[in-house]
């Protein structure tokens, strides 16, 4: 009797980490791996792949396409409702608080790790919808300052990034998968040529010539403004800072 109550408190504890109980920390998750002989159909799976679980029922996500919404669990399932009002059901295993899995298709597993939490103050996290309208495809043709904005957008979500990777003193964080016209060096950053911008970058614009004009503008900023970077060690404040100074530029 008592080798069987540890197992189901074992169980509770793993349970509690993505219920609400095991902290914050546990419910922002990251795409490691996939594993199985089925295909991914939820979209390209990449390292920038996540998933926010809030502990107020709200989540966001990106896997291959970006989406929000409300989420809840039963047993081994979570059910995640779009703001399109479509609900997704995954099945869902958590070997360690660490670890998540989810079946993203048939035969198909996706391995997911914990990060620490961001901000609980929304307008300060990277993956909030707040932070991420620039990844919602345009439905019409935008003018100057809907595009501007979106850039305006896309440049705060790098800021809290890096304010995230800072405040949680991360060792690392990816900077190549995430779909963006800029390109990220280890000591600044630069604009790609058109021709090797990612396709899902060019799907968020409705049209090429609102892409194009998205470029120009930030080829614009490179060309006639200054950035100052910051004389730090520290990555982060420096992307950090630069992408302030963007913001600004945009406005």
């Amino acid at each position: 009797m008592k080798k069987q109550f540890y197992r189901w408190l074992s169980l509770a504890i793993v349970l509690n980490a993505l219920s609400g109980c095991g902290g914050p920390r546990d419910h922002l998750w990251f795409y490691s791996y996939g594993s199985g002989p089925g295909r991914d159909t939820t979209g390209e799976l990449t390292p920038a792949s996540f998933i926010e679980l809030r502990p107020d029922g709200s989540y966001t996500l990106d896997f291959g396409r970006y989406e929000y919404g409300s989420w809840n669990r039963k047993e081994d399932q979570l059910f995640l409702t779009s703001q399109q009002h479509k609900t997704y059901v995954y099945a869902m295993k958590l070997p360690t608080p660490k670890e998540m899995e989810l079946v993203v298709a048939k035969g198909r597993t996706g391995h997911f790790e914990s990060r620490p939490f961001p901000s609980d103050n929304r307008t300060e996290d990277p993956f909030s919808a707040e932070n991420n309208r620039w990844r919602l495809p345009a439905t019409h043709k935008e003018t100057d300052a809907e595009i501007k904005q979106r850039l305006y957008n896309h440049c705060k979500f790098w800021e809290y990034y890096f304010k995230w990777a800072l405040d949680k003193k991360l060792n690392m964080v990816d900077v190549r998968s995430t779909p963006t016209a800029i390109k990220i060096y280890g000591n600044g950053f630069g604009l790609k040529p058109y021709e090797e911008l990612p396709d899902r970058w060019k799907a968020f614009f409705f049209d090429e010539e609102d892409c194009r004009k998205a470029n120009d503008m930030i080829q614009d900023i490179f060309r006639h403004k200054t950035i100052a970077w910051a004389n730090t060690d520290s990555k982060y404040k420096m992307f950090l800072g630069a992408f302030q100074q963007m913001e600004e530029f945009l406005r």
